[in-house]
């Protein structure tokens, strides 16, 4: 008997440790600061420090350090050898037994399949970019793919915790690079998880904060990645700083839209499609560090 897996799921029966497996497995390939990941769970530094050498100690956390920040991600290796023991085993080489049971059922999508065509038999494919205002970041991203690429792509936006109207600075960016932004509007994610809710192929996070939070799974499978950049609405300083870090936000969300318009979806399967969009996500990485 592998002794190793009972200590992993011995490690990862405690309520908190898990939690914090999972927040790194939303997360994931990302290497998260322990700063942000005691921020998100709630958690004092010496509390998340040993549940950061539990879950190292199994195999399951690595750390690296960067400067003088310790990031934390997960061993996919680890993890997938312990799942391949509690599945693969089980289910004696049958995948759709296991196949995940929030994806829709008999539904689900193959990973060795490329996206030949949206779900729902759309014309177009739904994406819907989540931060938590939904008041610039995720608006960039939703002006951006409607304007490249509305002909192939149903762009939509939304926050976990929405403000009122939209970030007058990040109005004025997309006005001063030609967008509409006439349908635009604050919108709650809530909006988007109704049972009548439209589906989505693809889920983007734009934010750590909304990245990190603990939401229910998609219904449909959608293919989802992490492009996080740092809040504009927080920067400091005079006008002409704080519209700089706007230009900034736009600028680097433009080139990983127009980098996600030009994959080859019709050709890429799931697996390679989640490669690509991780990839993307860790584009411009300089500016999260």
């Amino acid at each position: 008997m592998n002794t190793a897996i009972p200590s992993r799921l011995s490690a990862l029966g405690h309520p908190q440790r898990l939690a914090l497996f999972r927040l790194l497995m939303r997360r994931y390939p990302d290497r998260v600061p322990a700063g942000e990941l005691a921020e998100a769970l709630g958690l004092k530094g010496p509390t998340l420090s040993a549940y950061l050498s539990s879950l190292m100690k199994e195999g399951l956390v690595t750390q690296e350090r960067i400067g003088t920040s310790l990031r934390y991600s997960l061993d996919m290796d680890a993890v997938r050898q312990t799942f391949d023991y509690l599945l693969l085993d089980c289910c004696r080489g049958r995948p759709e037994a296991c196949a995940p049971v929030t994806a829709g059922g008999p539904g689900t999508a193959s990973l060795a399949a490329p996206l030949a065509a949206p779900i729902d038999g759309e014309p177009r494919f739904r994406v819907l970019f989540l931060c938590t205002g939904n008041t610039a970041r995720s608006v960039f991203a939703e002006a951006l793919l409607r304007d490249l690429a509305g002909e192939r792509f149903e762009a939509h936006s939304a926050g976990t915790r929405p403000r009122s109207e939209l970030n007058p600075h990040a109005l004025a960016v997309l006005r001063r690079n030609g967008h509409d932004v006439s349908t635009l509007r604050a919108k709650s994610v809530a909006e988007y998880q109704r049972p009548d809710a439209p589906r989505f192929d693809f889920v983007f996070t734009v934010c750590n904060q909304a990245a990190n939070e603990d939401c229910p799974a998609w219904l449909g499978q959608p293919v989802s990645a992490h492009w996080g950049l740092p809040d504009p609405v927080k920067a400091e300083g005079s006008d002409a700083e704080k519209s700089l870090a706007f230009q900034e936000a736009y600028r680097h969300l433009r080139a990983r839209i127009e980098a996600f318009a030009a994959l080859p979806l019709s050709t890429l399967d799931r697996i390679a499609l989640q490669r690509a969009v991780d990839d993307i996500g860790q584009s411009h990485r300089e500016m999260t560090t």
